[in-house]
């Protein structure tokens, strides 16, 4: 038995599969970042266009433009910040460890010896 391998590991004849493991933490940071700067900007072109536009087109196309401009950096936020995503397919990815008995069954510390404590009758 090679000395790499963990002691009892009850999944040890069990394929691992690839498609549950979760996305590494570079990936997922380097997408959040990338949609976050593409959202920044798309509001950076709305409120330009609204800005070059003012008189050009009808008022309320440029306030639609003015109010995407103001309301895309909180979805933005909300976007970057929402973290990795959770996967609730059941599957375990570390296995639980079996605590051993202790030295005493309810106690902490060894057993008190015969004659000696509230239990004794002497």
């Amino acid at each position: 038995m090679s000395s790499n391998r963990r002691r009892n590991d009850p999944r040890e004849g069990e394929v691992q599969r690839i498609t549950t493991a979760p996305e590494p933490l570079a990936d997922d940071m380097s997408r959040r970042q990338s949609r976050y700067l593409i959202q920044m900007s798309i509001r950076v072109v709305a409120f330009l266009v609204a800005v070059l536009t003012w008189n050009h087109i009808p008022m309320w196309a440029s306030l639609v433009f003015i109010v995407a401009a103001v309301v895309l950096p909180y979805v933005a936020v909300l976007f970057a910040n929402a973290g990795r995503e959770r996967d609730d397919d059941g599957v375990d990815y570390l296995v639980a460890r079996e605590i051993g008995p202790g030295l005493e069954p309810g106690g902490l510390g060894p057993a008190p010896t015969a004659g000696r404590g509230p239990e004794s009758d002497a």
